[in-house]
């Protein structure tokens, strides 16, 4: 038996049904990421499972017991959400106390776990200061703190970096990898970050309008989408139809929902001993920087492709420039499933 069940979970709020049968397991001890664009029910799922929502039809069951219709003060279960809601009139460590203290622990255990909780979150020194004196990094961590000093069974984090800077948001996601590995957490983790999913997750549940797309792990996710929406939503995959594929490679392939076939797998061929599978010729459209790649659009009988290559200068192109390309046949994914028609 899986330490969450998720059971042919429905959720509707008046007429709109936001989770479609939602069937799902998580293992103790996993770092679980729910996956997928704004208003896809990944968020919804979350408050369910602590209680802050009622679900509509289904059941919820952790550690053997049926939780469903349990209070959330019952559940064990700690929540951080992207707004750190901090009492603005206590310092950090009250913050952390506040909770044990309306569970009347004594003095002494509440110090030994506040100051415990300070140490994992890497907040010494700061133990006295008030939230208008914080970053909004350290806000996160005090946020962070109050959850796992309560020793929860799961921690749930619903999109927590989301308001942070790209640089101190990679810092926190080590951080919060490494209490989950310390502690020993099962924790799930909802974002609409692809990249973030990839860096934090044992398992993703690509979410799409209320019903769970594909779940693996992020490299099965990443290599071998599903659908159509899966290729879209994670790699940033070519998409081709099976006709589109004909034009760009003046080749057929058998698939009947399409082809994807990743930026970085076609390769600019400088050498004809460099020719692989399928081999065609492209305009360069433009250009985009991305950190350290370069994503070219190219037009290919008149299909855009984009191609990515690792930004150096021995590679550049200009725009209008004539390519030869290339990619092998087991990089051109055939989609195994037709998108499905949503209600």
């Amino acid at each position: 038996m899986s330490y969450i069940e998720f059971q042919n979970i429905n959720k509707f709020y008046g007429k709109n049904q936001v989770l479609k049968d939602i069937s799902l397991n998580i293992e103790k001890g996993q770092f679980v990421t729910l996956l997928g664009p704004s208003g896809c029910g990944k968020s919804t799922l979350l408050r369910c499972l602590s209680g802050l929502e009622e679900i509509s039809s289904g059941r919820i069951i952790m550690d053997g017991k049926d939780i469903t219709n349990l209070e959330p003060k019952d559940r064990n279960i700690g929540m951080v959400f992207q707004h750190y809601s901090l009492f603005p009139n206590m310092t950090v460590e009250e913050n952390i106390a506040f909770g044990l203290k309306m569970q009347k622990k004594s003095k002494e255990e509440i110090k030994a776990k506040v100051d415990s909780a300070i140490q994992i979150v890497e907040l010494e020194g700061k133990e006295k200061a008030y939230p208008e004196n914080l970053s909004g990094g350290q806000q996160q961590r005090v946020a962070l703190a109050r959850s796992i000093v309560q020793q929860p069974k799961v921690l749930l984090l619903d999109e927590p970096l989301s308001a942070i800077d790209a640089k101190l948001r990679k810092s926190l996601q080590n951080s919060i990898k490494q209490i989950h590995k310390d502690l020993g957490l099962t924790c799930i983790f909802v974002t609409h970050d692809q990249d973030e999913a990839m860096v934090m997750s044992d398992t993703i549940h690509l979410f799409h309008e209320g019903r769970i797309e594909q779940s693996s792990d992020p490299i099965t996710m990443y290599t071998s989408p599903v659908s159509q929406f899966a290729a879209a939503f994670i790699g940033n995959y070519n998409i081709l139809s099976r006709e589109q594929f004909a034009a760009v490679t003046g080749k057929k392939i058998a698939s009947e929902n399409g082809i994807a076939i990743r930026p970085e797998t076609i390769q600019i061929v400088t050498d004809p001993s460099e020719e692989t599978d399928y081999t065609f010729d492209g305009v360069i459209i433009d250009n985009t920087p991305k950190g350290n790649v370069l994503q070219y659009n190219i037009n290919v009988n008149g299909v855009k492709m984009k191609v990515d290559v690792l930004f150096r200068s021995k590679v550049l192109f200009e725009n209008g420039q004539k390519l030869r390309l290339s990619v092998a046949d087991h990089n051109c994914i055939r989609i195994c499933r037709k998108e499905q028609k949503r209600l």
